[in-house]
């Protein structure tokens, strides 16, 4: 009976860890960039777009095209740092736990 007790209580101290980390997460800035930095995109540690900075030089009507492919891949470099840092705080939330490769938790 202690066992079962004992691990609820480390199931609840899981959670608890688990709802901190989400809630840091979304607080985190992470900034990707294209264009040797001319389109910057800034998420939160979820994902989520909070900004996007494009250098005056871009905005040019006949370079839409690029400037929307650019947009895209700094929104691509900010979710892949994103996915990492996720990932970081999944490791050793787990406590060293091998977790399968893109194993989306959010």
């Amino acid at each position: 009976m202690k066992d079962i007790m004992g691990m609820m209580k480390q199931m609840q101290q899981m959670q608890s860890r688990m709802q901190d980390m989400q809630n840091e997460l979304a607080e985190m800035e992470i900034n990707g960039q294209s264009g040797g930095g001319l389109v910057m995109v800034t998420l939160n540690g979820k994902g989520e777009m909070r900004s996007v900075k494009i250098d005056p030089s871009l905005v040019k009507p006949e370079e839409v095209e690029i400037l929307e492919d650019l947009i895209v891949a700094a929104t691509g470099d900010a979710k892949a740092k994103a996915e990492a840092a996720m990932q970081e705080k999944m490791q050793s939330l787990a406590g060293g736990l091998p977790l399968p490769p893109g194993l989306k938790l959010f």
